[in-house]
């Protein structure tokens, strides 16, 4: 019995070495420990599909941290909102100002008095970042810099951004001057809603002033990534390197933002990471180009019979590679349509559906105008039927 004794004695150590070296192997399981599917050296990151809005990976999103030049975007989405409201021209001369001609950093050495239209201020901003642009730009729209700050807070409130504040239209280093990069990635998607935002943002080298002056655009992915074709960069010593860009390929159209990358060029490389990523692991399920006519649906008492209804944006779906299967539209209209009819008016959605769970909506509009008959037409037009189906 007592020769035995040691065999026990190694069996039972035997299983208790099994146990705990499973236990952990468990606790390490369980620990959350693991490396993520992305890396990235930016401070705060976001990737985000455009139409959707679905993010795709984040990291620190809603952290607060100044954003250098970057800031630029919420300035020229007020600057295009005033050009679509019709408040301002291209054609429009701005003046610059003591104030914007002695703005420093990066500039188009607006002189005082200097005379430049809207389109090639705009430009200039988009561009070349120009502090001098921005500030004369901010005062033509605003009345003055101060205004013009107040109403780019304003429209960050209104876009429901809890983590943005401005202090100027620059990107300048200043108190309370911050963003998020979830926040920029809405305004840069705020910003692509508008031709001339994409249209300034994509030019890469510039002639101002009759060729006095080159502009070249900060963002090298216009040149260094197939796809990317807006966006702004930015640098101070406090934010570091800066860039919200976005990029299209397939129909799937990539917003990325990166703040407080560390070293030059790492803000490029941090993006490019980011969009290959976004482009290699998900696709766009296409289901209705913006603008795409759905159908013709009757209009009572109207001037015209019936009327054209199209897609007021694009309807698609993002999805993992491969998980395309079993998405299908639905389309849900309003029961009755009647005149007066105006373009762009809301007459039903446009559903992106699979197994019965809505993935995305879009609003189908009138295709055009249609005013309201009058007795005498609604009454010539049921005389004409009438007389017509009995010939």
């Amino acid at each position: 019995m007592l020769k035995k004794a040691p065999i026990v004695l190694l069996v039972l150590t035997l299983l208790i070495g099994i146990v705990v070296t499973a236990a952990w192997a468990d606790t390490e399981k369980d620990s959350g420990d693991k490396k993520p599917l992305l890396e990235t050296t930016a401070k705060s990151a976001v990737l985000m599909d455009y139409h959707s809005g679905q993010v795709m990976f984040s990291k620190n999103p809603d952290q607060r941290l100044p954003m250098a030049s970057v800031t630029k975007i919420m300035t020229m989405l007020l600057a295009c909102e005033a050009e679509a409201k019709g408040q301002i021209k291209l054609t429009d001369i701005v003046t610059a100002s003591e104030h914007a001609a002695g703005m420093g950093g990066s500039q188009i050495y607006l002189e005082l008095g200097e005379e430049m239209n809207f389109e090639e201020m705009m430009i200039s901003i988009a561009t070349g970042s120009a502090n001098d642009a921005s500030v004369a730009v901010a005062e033509h729209i605003g009345g003055s810099e101060e205004a013009f700050v107040q109403m780019m807070n304003e429209k960050a409130k209104a876009l429901g951004l809890k983590n943005t504040h401005f202090a100027n239209p620059t990107g300048l280093p200043a108190e309370n001057h911050y963003t998020s990069a979830a926040d920029m990635a809405a305004i840069l998607r705020e910003a692509l809603k508008y031709p001339l935002f994409r249209k300034v943002s994509s030019i890469y080298e510039y002639d101002l002033r009759d060729g006095e002056f080159k502009l070249w655009n900060t963002n090298k992915l216009l040149k260094w990534y197939r796809g990317c074709d807006a966006g702004k960069t930015g640098w101070t010593n406090e934010a570091k390197y800066c860039l919200a860009a976005t990029a299209e390929r397939d129909n799937l159209r990539l917003i990325s933002v990166v703040l407080g990358c560390p070293q030059p060029k790492t803000h490029f490389q941090e993006t490019i990471k980011l969009f290959n990523y976004g482009f290699a692991c998900y696709q766009a399920v296409m289901l209705a180009k913006k603008e795409q006519k759905i159908k013709s649906v009757p209009v009572e008492k109207g001037m015209i019979d019936s009327i054209d209804v199209v897609t007021a944006d694009q309807v698609s779906v993002v999805v993992p590679r491969g998980k395309d299967k079993g998405i299908k539209g639905q389309i849900k209209m309003t029961s009755r349509l009647v005149a007066p009819v105006k373009k762009g008016q809301v007459v039903g959605h446009y559903i992106a559906v699979k197994n019965g769970k809505e993935l995305a909506k879009a609003d189908l509009v009138a295709a055009a105008d249609v005013p309201k008959a009058s007795p005498l037409q609604l009454m010539g037009k049921v005389m004409y039927k009438f007389f017509g189906m009995n010939k």
